[in-house]
């Protein structure tokens, strides 16, 4: 099944990439996101790319640019995450042929995404937002709306966006962070995905 976990690797470098990626997939991740602040960030999506072929989908996030989304565009990149929702980056990225997941806050940022072709909203910084504010904004949005908690969110809370209507989740340093070996990365993937499948009763 294709859960809607973003592991989101901040500060990974190319080295790190075939061994977390392949841990990530092996627990049931499909979904990695490279922040574009990460150490050479294009080289560790290609070669994510190239390991997960159909197993996973691969993007970068922190995208800010126009010219941030041509060169994701030229190495393969299937999607492409941003903390804001500019307009000009959220078209070129469908134009080319990408995912989008701009990050919002308010109502006027998550219909102007919306308008401009977001394939999903990223609700960042989520324990900032949270619940209360999540459903208030989620009542007046399309009902087919995918939305994504990001930032201060983990299994301990799952249950609870999952009640609220939340689609998923990115999930950064309770999962990745810089020195962590494959494999504790491996074992809290594993366990998050329990967590997971548990809330949404996968």
């Amino acid at each position: 099944m294709s859960r809607e976990i973003i592991a989101i690797l901040r500060g990974i470098t190319p080295d790190e990439a075939i061994g977390v990626t392949e841990a990530l997939i092996d627990a049931g991740i499909s979904k990695i996101e490279v922040p574009l602040n990460s150490p050479e960030p294009f080289d560790s999506i290609s070669k994510m790319l190239e390991l997960a072929g159909e197993n996973a989908l691969v993007g970068a996030g922190t995208v800010l640019t126009v010219e941030n989304v041509a060169r994701l565009k030229q190495i393969g990149a299937q999607m492409v995450i941003s903390p804001d929702a500019n307009p000009d980056v959220i078209m070129a990225t469908k134009a080319s042929g990408m995912l989008s997941y701009p990050g919002v806050f308010t109502p006027t940022e998550c219909f102007s995404a919306l308008r401009h072709g977001a394939d999903g909203l990223k609700f960042f910084p989520a324990f900032k937002f949270g619940i209360d504010g999540f459903n208030a904004v989620k009542a007046v949005l399309p009902k087919e709306t995918k939305t994504y908690a990001v930032g201060g969110v983990g299994p301990a809370n799952f249950a609870d966006w999952q009640a609220a209507g939340i689609t998923g989740f990115g999930i950064g340093s309770n999962l990745y962070k810089q020195g962590r070996s494959v494999a504790d990365i491996a074992a809290i993937a594993k366990d998050m995905v329990a967590s997971y499948d548990e809330a949404f009763g996968a």
